[in-house]
Formats: C-alpha cells, sequence, structure tokens
C-alpha cells in the first residue's frame, strides 16, 4: 500500500479547483501548478512579470515548507508562459530562489493562464 499525504497551506493560494496545493507520497512530493495569488486575497499580486515570478516561487516555497522540504528539494520544474520573451525574466528571478545544482526544468509557452496569470510552475521533489 503507497503511503499518501496531502500537502495543505494557509502560507500558498487555496486551490480553485478539484485538485491539492501537493500530493507526497514516500519521499517524493508532487506539485499542483501555483500561480502568482497573493494567499491572503486570492488576487494576482500584480500585472508586472517580475512581481508574478517571484509570487510564484513564493508560493511554490511555501507548499514545500509544509510538505517538510525547500526549493532545494525540486527535482524537475516545469514553467509555463504566456509569453517566451519573458523567459530571461524568469531566470533572473529563479537565481534568487535556487542555486546549483539546479532542478530539470521545462519552460512551456502557452495561450493563457487561470485568472489572467502571466506563469505558473509546478513541480516534483524529492526529500
Amino acid at each position: 500500500m503507497t503511503n499518501k499525504a496531502i500537502i495543505h497551506t494557509d502560507n500558498a493560494p487555496a486551490a480553485i479547483g478539484t485538485y491539492s496545493q501537493a500530493v507526497k507520497t514516500s519521499n517524493t512530493v508532487y506539485l499542483s501548478g501555483q500561480i502568482p495569488l497573493v494567499p491572503e486575497t486570492m488576487t494576482l499580486v500584480s500585472e508586472d512579470f517580475a512581481e508574478q515570478a517571484h509570487q510564484v516561487f513564493k508560493n511554490l516555497s511555501a507548499v514545500m515548507e509544509a510538505s517538510d522540504g525547500s526549493l532545494k528539494n525540486i527535482v524537475k520544474l516545469n514553467i509555463y508562459l504566456t509569453d517566451l520573451d519573458n523567459f530571461p525574466i524568469v531566470n533572473e528571478v529563479m537565481a534568487q530562489y535556487f542555486s546549483e545544482p539546479y532542478p530539470a526544468r521545462a519552460a512551456i509557452g502557452i495561450n493563457q493562464l487561470p485568472k489572467g496569470s502571466l506563469i505558473e510552475a509546478d513541480g516534483i521533489a524529492v526529500i
């Protein structure tokens, strides 16, 4: 039987659908996508892309802390962007939250995200 723990924290936005913030099985954490919502207000942090990117990493960090880990534990990160021209900004912001060795990563350009967000990120972590 697989042990499965549902991860929830009030320090990250509440789920706005039929999903959990994260699910932990054994030593692996599967992080749901985080958009740049401020947890207390459930509204976008701002229209500025860099501020949105910071908020996404803050939200992922809060969920990782609730999982007894940190961003350092993320081994695979997926980033979704509505404008791939923002990719250099993602690298600048990400460098403030991650250090080497960096996780494996994909950057995917998509048409739109929930609530008009410009960025979303999800990932897999090993604790």
